[in-house]
């Protein structure tokens, strides 16, 4: 009997699970719409109230979407005032919806990856995951990694659909 050998193993392929490397915390939005009078605009005073007295403390270590869903145009120095607010309580915080919010924390994750241990290797994405994984993160991680790689494929080690393979120098 010979001995069974795990040629996935053997390939040198170097595997990327962005399931694996995604943040746990809490995820939260600040919606303002409820601060507008009369539901079309801000007025300073009474924004900087709300902005004093809200509990900014129920953010604490999560990661924060401030958006308005109003059809009101905000100025932005509103979106800098909550900002503000959050700014040593929350893990991080931006203007914008909550699936904007994966997608910046995944990006952030994606451009911290050290290029030099990918630098001339042949690199799997994986593909399937329990967590959804948003599409711009793999955008990402084709921008940040195919500098250095020599190859870039998506999926499983077994079965994988070559995005990048660097050109041999003639």
């Amino acid at each position: 009997m010979s001995e069974i050998i795990n040629k996935v193993a053997a390939s040198g392929l170097l595997t990327i699970n962005l399931e694996e490397i995604y943040p746990e915390g809490q995820r939260m939005a600040i919606d303002i719409a409820p601060q507008l009078w009369q539901g079309i605009a801000l007025r300073e005073k009474d924004f900087r109230e709300w902005i004093r007295a809200h509990d900014w403390e129920q953010y604490r270590d999560a990661w924060v979407a401030v958006h308005c869903s109003a059809d009101a145009i905000i100025p932005h120095w509103a979106f800098m005032l909550v900002i503000s607010a959050l700014n040593t309580i929350a893990r991080k915080a931006i203007v914008g919806s909550r699936e904007e919010l994966e997608s910046m924390i995944f990006r952030d994750l994606v451009y911290s990856l050290n290029q030099e241990i990918y630098r001339d290797a042949r690199v799997v994405v994986k593909g399937c995951s329990d967590r959804e994984v948003p599409v711009s993160a793999y955008s990402d991680l084709v921008f940040h990694l195919q500098p250095v790689v020599k190859s870039l494929m998506f999926g499983e080690p077994c079965s994988t659909v070559p995005v990048y393979k660097r050109s041999q120098p003639k």
